[in-house]
C-alpha cells in the first residue's frame, strides 16, 4: 500500500525490506516501550469514561470486583527472516515468549512482559503477575499456572482456574450436588501449601468441566457463575490471535532482539489504538464492544482512507459507525448462541 497508494496520511513511499531491517536493528526499543507504558493508562481512562453497555456477565463482574483480569503466556512465531547471525542457522528459532495480563472489560493489556527464551514456562511469570493484580480483583488463570503455593498468596483477590483431572482433594462440605452441578469445599495441597478451595464441576454437552476458586462462599459467587466467568478467559486468546494474525506479529522483519522488541511494542500500541477506535465506534449505536468485529474495524480503515482522499469523510469514528453494516463491523450472532448462554446461567441477567 505504501508503494502503490500510500496509507492514511502517508503519501506513496518506496521502502525496501533491507531499509526496514536496518532501522529495526539499531532503533532503541526502549523508546517504543516508554510510549506504550504512557499510552495504555490513557486508553484505559478513555474506555472507563465511555457510556456503552457491557455484556451482562462482564457488567456483573465489574460491579462486584475492582478489576476483571485474565493472564496468559503466548509463544511467538519462528524467525523466518534469515538475516545477520541467523543466515547460517539450519533451523528457524522462535522469537521468544510474551506474557500479558488483560483487562477483559476493556479489553486492553494491563501488563506485558517479554523474554527471549521461547520455552519459558508460565510459572516463571508468577512473581510479576502478583505485583500487577489490584486488591479485590477477579483473575482468570489457565492450567499452566497451577501452583498451590502461589494460590495461597492470592488472598487479596479472587481467582478462578481450571482444575486438573488428577487433582487430589478431600471434601470438607458439599454445597451443591446434582446431575449437572457439583460444588464442594475441599482441602488441596500438602504441607505448607495445604489450603481450602472450592471445587466446582459443571456438566455441559456431556462433559464435566472442573474449576477451582478461592471464593469459598457460593452465595457471593455461585457455581454457574464460576463456569460462565471462566469461559470469558478465552478473550485473551482472541487478543493474542488479533495481535499475531491480524496485526502481523506472526512475521518478524529481523532476527535481532532490538528488532523483535520494536515489533512487539509497536504492534501492541497499534492494537491498543485499534481497541480504542472499536470501542468509540461501539459507543455511537450504544452496543457492547463484543458486538463489533475488531478485524472489520481494522479493515474498514482502508475504506475510510479512500473516502478521506476523495473528500467524503474526515472522522474515522463517524465514518465507520455510519457504514458499520456494509463494512461487516457488527457481528452476526449465531443462531442458538443466546439460548446456550441462558441454559448455562439460568437467567438472562447474572
Amino acid at each position: 500500500m505504501l508503494k502503490s497508494e500510500g496509507l492514511l496520511w502517508v503519501p506513496v513511499l518506496q521502502v525496501t525490506q533491507q531499509a526496514i531491517s536496518e532501522r529495526l536493528r539499531t532503533f532503541p526499543p526502549e523508546l517504543l516501550w516508554g510510549c506504550l507504558q504512557h499510552l495504555i493508562p490513557v486508553l484505559q481512562t478513555r474506555a472507563q469514561a465511555r457510556q456503552r453497555p457491557l455484556p451482562p456477565l462482564l457488567a456483573w463482574a465489574r460491579s462486584h470486583y475492582t478489576a476483571v483480569l485474565a493472564g496468559d503466556g503466548s509463544t511467538l512465531d519462528a524467525l523466518l527472516c534469515q538475516v545477520g547471525l541467523l543466515r547460517t542457522s539450519p533451523t528457524w528459532p522462535l522469537a521468544g515468549k510474551l506474557f500479558a495480563v488483560l483487562d477483559v472489560c476493556t479489553p486492553l493489556p494491563r501488563a506485558l512482559w517479554y523474554t527471549e527464551a521461547a520455552t519459558t514456562h508460565d510459572q516463571q511469570f508468577w512473581e510479576p503477575l502478583l505485583h500487577c493484580i489490584p486488591t479485590g480483583a477477579l483473575v482468570w488463570l489457565d492450567l499452566g499456572f497451577t501452583n498451590f503455593a502461589y494460590y495461597a498468596r492470592l488472598t487479596f483477590c479472587t481467582f478462578i482456574t481450571r482444575a486438573k483431572s488428577n487433582l487430589a482433594y478431600e471434601i470438607v462440605r458439599v454445597w451443591q450436588q446434582t446431575n449437572t452441578v457439583r460444588d464442594y469445599l475441599v482441602w488441596v495441597g500438602q504441607g505448607d501449601t495445604r489450603q481450602q478451595l472450592r471445587l466446582v464441576l459443571i456438566r455441559h454437552a456431556g462433559c464435566w468441566y472442573r474449576y477451582l476458586t478461592n471464593e469459598l462462599d457460593p452465595q457471593r459467587l455461585p457455581a454457574i457463575y464460576v463456569a460462565n466467568l471462566y469461559r470469558q478467559r478465552w478473550r485473551i486468546e482472541e487478543v493474542f490471535h488479533a495481535v499475531k494474525r491480524l496485526l502481523g506479529l506472526a512475521y518478524f522483519w529481523t532476527g535481532s532482539v532490538y528488532g523483535i522488541l520494536l515489533q512487539v511494542w509497536a504492534t501492541w500500541m497499534v492494537y491498543g489504538i485499534l481497541v480504542d477506535l472499536t470501542d468509540a465506534v461501539a459507543e455511537a449505536p450504544e452496543r457492547p464492544w463484543l458486538d463489533l468485529s475488531l478485524e472489520m474495524v481494522y479493515r474498514g480503515l482502508y475504506y475510510f482512507q479512500q473516502a478521506h482522499q476523495r473528500g467524503e469523510a474526515t472522522d474515522p469514528i463517524a465514518y465507520l459507525a455510519a457504514h458499520a453494516a456494509w463494512l461487516g463491523i457488527i457481528k452476526q450472532r449465531c443462531k442458538g448462541s443466546k439460548a446456550k448462554e441462558l441454559a448455562l446461567t439460568g437467567s438472562a441477567n447474572p
